[in-house]
């Protein structure tokens, strides 16, 4: 942010030498979830009124996992993974003060410390054997993505219970996630009416039920005997989907592998940590390294990444407190208007370098990229300097209370309001900062005014 806060100390308005290009910020990326079959890709499509239908509908638990708080499968998979390869750990699950339950110390760990060392064999992946061999087969036959194979497996170890090998992991999950994909339209639009999150929101619902459909028509309606439907359902996709925007991490040691890594998917977000998992060649596991040192009984934590509060609260479905989050940004749209004389020229101007009419830049509460200001100062140019447009090159490069202590309506409302005031925040602070920045000029104007009237004075 050293770059965007240093507009506070520079003029309102950018020089146009400044390089015009794609804006560059934090920003969490999830794949495609389209589907396709050789020759003929499988569009991810669902009609509105199909997407509103199911949204609306009252959803229902699955009948595996565990309430997010409970700690009743705690120990079974602490002894299945110790049993299947895990070694021993400085760390145990436990209820914890934020995020209903993690990993919290039972040894002084030390700042610089690595810990986890979870092995591949632990690992659900998309390569990962089926206990449902044909199923396997089934979607391999169709070229499924990764994302879309690994809901799918979910619910098919799932669904085969104690002849799975994941029976005790899948039974420490929760019976519903956290997550954006369980709040109906309705809730979508009442709650987050104020927060671009909003939009995403619902293109990520629909993304999810297209897929579905996608599978349904295409593969599971073929194969019912081995997809049948009162298994692999809208509802088991909703879970499986808010168990994979959770927590399948993506390693950046082994190539950008998406896995779910058990145990180690039990440590929760700070804010105030900039340590993340990856795999270490040298131990041949996951780990993370301690950026900070932890008393025996604190809760261990680790980064998901320089995330906005409102990209925190769309895949994992909580809010951080109020300005605790350096990371928490608002995306202010920027478009040039058709009205303009001078839209064609701009236009092409921004087209030289990547850009289009229509952009978005992040605002944080430190402050907003340069490249924003160059962007505006193009789109608010007068005419006269169309001359100039081309000379615009350069670098634009560019706790919540525990929901069972509340109903679920209540639940809601607290996380839309928590972000709608970060965001509201950061908003307010950059019109302060803009109406002070006005004020200071027209003073400025006022007195060369002043000078300019004693001067004249003088010489009459």
């Amino acid at each position: 942010m050293a770059e965007a806060s240093r507009i506070f100390h520079s003029t309102l308005f950018p020089t146009l030498s400044l390089q015009l290009s794609k804006p560059c910020y934090n920003s969490h990326v999830y794949p495609s979830l389209s589907l396709k079959k050789a020759p003929r890709p499988v569009q991810c499509s669902v009609s509105t009124s199909e997407t509103k239908s199911t949204s609306s509908n009252a959803t229902q638990e699955v009948p595996w996992g565990c309430d997010i708080d409970s700690l009743e499968n705690a120990e079974a998979l602490q002894k299945w993974l110790s049993d299947s390869g895990l070694p021993p750990q400085k760390m145990a699950i436990d209820k914890v003060a934020v995020g209903e339950r993690g990993l919290v110390a039972l040894k002084n760990v030390r700042k610089g410390e690595k810990l986890l060392f979870v092995p591949p064999s632990l690992f659900i992946t998309a390569d990962s054997e089926w206990s449902s061999p044909e199923a396997g087969q089934v979607l391999k036959q169709y070229s499924v993505p990764d994302w879309p194979l690994l809901a799918t497996y979910l619910i098919s170890e799932a669904s085969a219970q104690k002849s799975s090998r994941w029976c005790n992991y899948i039974s420490a999950l929760p019976r519903q996630p956290y997550s954006l994909l369980y709040w109906t339209r309705a809730e979508l639009d009442r709650y987050l009416e104020a927060s671009q999150i909003r939009q995403r929101a619902i293109e990520r619902v629909t993304d999810v039920i297209g897929t579905y459909n996608d599978l349904r028509l295409r593969i599971f309606s073929k194969y019912p005997d081995i997809f049948p439907e009162e298994v692999f359902n809208m509802e088991t996709f909703r879970w499986s989907f808010g168990i994979l925007f959770s927590r399948l991490v993506r390693l950046p040691s082994m190539d950008g592998k998406v896995a779910l890594v058990p145990w180690a998917d039990m440590l929760n977000h700070s804010c105030e940590v900039e340590t993340f998992l990856d795999y270490d060649k040298s131990s041949q596991g996951v780990v993370f390294t301690t950026d900070r040192a932890y008393q025996p009984g604190e809760q261990v934590f680790i980064s998901y990444g320089k995330k906005s509060n409102g990209e925190l609260l769309l895949s994992y479905g909580f809010v951080p407190k109020e300005g605790t989050n350096p990371s928490d940004l608002v995306e202010l749209p920027l478009s040039l208007k058709k009205s303009d004389r001078c839209y064609k020229e701009k236009l092409e101007a921004l087209k030289k370098h990547g850009l289009s009419a229509s952009q978005c830049y992040p605002i944080q509460i430190t402050g907003w990229p340069l490249e924003l200001m160059a962007y505006a100062y193009l789109a608010v140019s007068h005419p006269s300097m169309s001359k100039q447009f081309d000379e615009a090159s350069g670098s634009m490069d560019l706790d919540v209370t525990s929901p069972k202590q509340l109903n679920r309506r209540v639940f809601l409302k607290q996380l839309a309001v928590d972000l709608c005031t970060s965001e509201r925040r950061i908003l307010f602070r950059a019109e302060y900062i803009l109406r002070r920045r006005l004020r200071d000029m027209r003073s400025g104007e006022l007195r060369a005014l002043r000078i300019f009237d004693g001067l004249r004075n003088i010489f009459k």
